[in-house]
């Protein structure tokens, strides 16, 4: 299978790593804004074709599928332009800052029959899998989604500390995570939301700090904290209150409630998520199946985001 990567950033190279690790797939094309960096990256990776311009790539015949790394801005426009030239797509989360956008992306999918597929993450980290494992097997139900997601990031840079080209959002990309990875987990519907903001930016235009409480059909709850403005470890930390032991995961790790480590090396092939999201957009498109966390499968969570930004803005939920 023969793939291009559009995004030559943090996580372009977090997915040419995991790639590296699956037999059968090859990235041949690199997609990046600044052709300098873009071949920098494709040499390291042996990636022997590199661009600034989509199109060239959705102009091979030859490429099956396409991995969006690009600014959230942009990922609605690109994976409908990827299933139209008949290429298979997964997007990296946010699947696009504004529901109508979504709805147009599932629309395309339908219309094309392709593999579309969100890269939410949360679903397929080893950590959030062994939760997901005993609810499954009736052994455990949660009562409350504790999650807190915290940035120091008061000017546009990204994960390595390079300048960014677009402004992140605590809405409509870090909640993503939660909100979805909430209903994932629980098997329910969200049911009730709320929200509330700090202060906006008066350079980046956004919220630097926000709270979002949920309510699953199942009757779990979630609350949710989010913040740009912390100094001090990044990252988001889940808490897994449920009615049989607690459990606590970061990205790959989990501990149990008393910080005592888990065993999570036979959960899975691998120990790391993206690798994991990979694979499953890869066996999804030889199978010829809707993947885990598949356009149609998260949409709900932007639906969710959708009736949480009215709020904000003051509109009736």
């Amino acid at each position: 299978m023969k793939v291009a990567i559009a995004g030559a950033g943090a996580f372009g190279t977090k997915h040419l790593e995991g790639i590296q690790k699956i037999d059968g797939v090859e990235v041949v094309s690199l997609v990046g804004r600044r052709l300098d960096q873009v071949k920098e990256v494709a040499s390291k990776f042996g990636v022997g074709h590199v661009t600034t311009e989509l199109g060239d790539v959705l102009a091979k015949k030859e490429i099956d599928a396409v991995i969006l790394c690009t600014p959230t801005q942009m990922h609605a426009q690109q994976a409908i332009a990827c299933l139209e030239a008949g290429k298979h797509v997964q997007v990296e989360i946010p699947l696009a800052d504004s529901v109508a956008d979504a709805e147009a992306v599932l629309a395309a999918q339908k219309k094309t029959t392709l593999v579309a597929m969100c890269g939410h993450t949360r679903r397929f980290n080893p950590s959030h899998q062994f939760v997901n494992k005993k609810i499954e097997a009736g052994e455990l139900k949660i009562q409350h989604l504790v999650a807190q997601t915290f940035f120091f990031r008061r000017t546009n840079m990204n994960l390595k500390g390079e300048p960014r080209s677009w402004t992140d959002h605590l809405l409509w990309h870090h909640s993503a995570h939660t909100i979805d990875l909430f209903a994932y987990q629980t098997g329910g519907d969200i049911v009730s939301g709320a929200a509330v903001q700090g202060p906006i930016h008066p350079t980046l235009g956004i919220a630097m700090d926000m709270s979002i409480q949920l309510r699953s059909s199942t009757g779990a709850v979630c609350s949710l904290a989010l913040s740009f403005n912390n100094d001090g470890p990044q990252g988001t930390t889940f808490r897994y209150i449920c009615d049989n032991g607690t459990y606590v995961a970061k990205y790959d790790d989990l501990a149990d409630g008393k910080d005592n480590p888990i065993d999570l090396s036979k959960v899975d092939v691998s120990m790391n998520g993206i690798e994991l999201q990979d694979r499953e957009f890869f066996a999804a498109i030889r199978e010829g199946r809707e993947p885990n966390s598949s356009v149609a499968s998260v949409l709900p969570c932007y639906r969710i985001m959708d009736r949480l930004e009215q709020q904000l803005s003051g509109a009736a939920v």
